[in-house]
């Protein structure tokens, strides 16, 4: 058992990374107290605070893992209150280029759910931990420091009188996602202004709910069809709680889905494979569609710093805030939840420095690079394309196409898709091996769109 490093902390923002954040601190102080500005007992709704909560989210396998092994026997408890768990390789559809991926079987599983119910499922967890408050309807006015500035803490909040609480605090762990405002507070503080590293993506993606009349899963729980360089446009349908499915379609660089229903489906027939659009024919719509805009993934690289007071740490979208179409920011903060949890076990609060720049290595750098390349894959997407990220993308290209032949390819694939293996998992030599055969040795499969089935607008492959 982790041993105690101090009486009192605070998290900042009861999101994914902050539920995970004070599940790991439960261990190592005596109390932990959790703020936040939305309202939290009893909701299973989407939340004010979280903008995207309607949108379909994904729990990529390696956060799957993690999150079982903090919360025992959550996985088997979602799944009896209407979540759906299948194999990342066997009972998810996958194309990519119109072509579907080999089936395999994994044994790496995959929930869908919607964000809220698992957001809620994991919630409850931690509200049932006995040394756990939560602080609802509070808002974040400034970080306390001692007289020196060289230790927070304490944090300053308001209720919705606008009343202000100093509470005080051994560890202040701010999770309190995208606008965070820890830099400006530490600038305030007098602390240098914190690097940070944007890359536009311009990414739109709308969302609507339906029931279906007729089953387009066959067995599947659900199907991906991806964007690609060739067709930028991309769609997700998944089963999630109370018999519904969550439908989802994006597009980049300002080519995103309409949020009236006949452009919402005239986009989705536009995407690569069939798949999604001529199930919705049949299928009763839910509520109407809605979208969100997401311009440039963020990174503020506090790992940086040379300076970093005491008392203070970081997780979550406050540090990095990832293109959301490739589903790694809730597996990005279990991550993050493994290293704090590392350095807690050492048995004294964490210095921030050495935790961040942990944090950058373990949870985010991997993922980061990944993301930069797969957009660089896009020829409208702004960054430098170095020999080693032209060679990336043609050998990944070649990945994808042998994969819709072997299913041992489309494994490895999707492997690293799901943050399980790294990137250069694909270089193994008997991996590259049998690219070069199936690449060699004849086409790819053909892709499952109709000839002549592109709609008006969406762009020439």
């Amino acid at each position: 058992m982790t041993r105690r490093c101090g009486r009192h902390a605070v998290v900042l923002g009861a999101g994914m990374a902050g539920l995970l954040a004070a599940r790991v601190l439960s261990d190592a102080y005596t109390a932990v107290t959790v703020v936040d500005r939305d309202t939290l007992t009893d909701v299973t709704d989407p939340r004010r605070g979280v903008p995207q909560g309607r949108q379909v989210h994904g729990l990529l396998a390696r956060g799957q893992q993690i999150i079982e092994e903090l919360f025992p026997g959550l996985t088997e408890e979602m799944v009896s209150d209407g979540a759906n768990l299948g194999d990342v390789a066997g009972d998810l559809r996958w194309y990519i280029n119109g072509v579907r991926l080999r089936r395999s079987r994994s044994g790496l599983n995959t929930l869908t759910s919607s964000r809220p119910f698992l957001e809620s499922h994991v919630r409850a967890r931690v509200q049932a931990l006995p040394n756990v408050e939560f602080l609802e309807r509070r808002d974040i006015i400034r970080l306390n420091a001692t007289e020196d500035r060289g230790r927070i803490d304490g944090v300053v909040v308001a209720d919705r009188d606008g009343t202000e609480e100093l509470i005080e605090a051994d560890l202040v762990l701010d999770a309190s996602g995208r606008g965070s405002r820890t830099s400006a507070r530490l600038v305030e503080l007098g602390y240098p202004q914190v690097e940070e590293e944007r890359r536009k993506i311009g990414l739109g993606y709308t969302t609507r709910h339906y029931r279906m009349r007729t089953d387009p899963y066959r067995g599947d729980i659900a199907i991906n069809i991806m964007a690609s360089a060739a067709l930028p446009r991309g769609a997700i349908a998944a089963k999630v709680d109370g018999d519904r499915t969550v439908v989802t379609a994006y597009g980049i660089l300002g080519d995103h889905p309409p949020a009236d229903p006949e452009g919402f489906h005239d986009f989705i027939a536009s995407v690569a494979a069939p798949d999604i659009h001529d199930a919705l024919q049949d299928a009763e719509p839910l509520d109407d569609p809605v979208a969100y805009r997401f311009p440039v993934s963020l990174r503020r690289r506090y790992e940086r710093m040379t300076r970093f007071p005491r008392g203070l740490l970081l997780m979550g979208d406050a540090v990095s805030s990832l293109n959301p179409s490739y589903a790694q920011g809730m597996t990005v903060s279990a991550l993050e939840a493994v290293t704090l949890r590392r350095h807690l076990a050492r048995g004294r609060e964490p210095e921030p420095l050495p935790y961040l720049r942990d944090l950058a290595a373990d949870a985010i750098d991997r993922v980061w690079e990944l993301m930069i390349g797969s957009d660089l894959a896009y020829p409208g997407v702004e960054g430098e394309r170095t020999p080693a990220i032209r060679f990336g993308h043609t050998y990944v290209g070649l990945v994808q196409r042998a994969g819709t032949r072997d299913p041992v390819v489309a494994d490895a694939f999707l492997r690293v898709i799901a943050l399980v293996e790294p990137s250069e998992s694909l270089m193994r030599p008997a991996l590259m091996l049998r690219v070069l055969r199936h690449v060699l040795g004849g086409s790819s499969a053909r892709p499952a769109g109709r000839p002549g089935t592109v709609k008006k607008g969406a762009p020439t492959p």
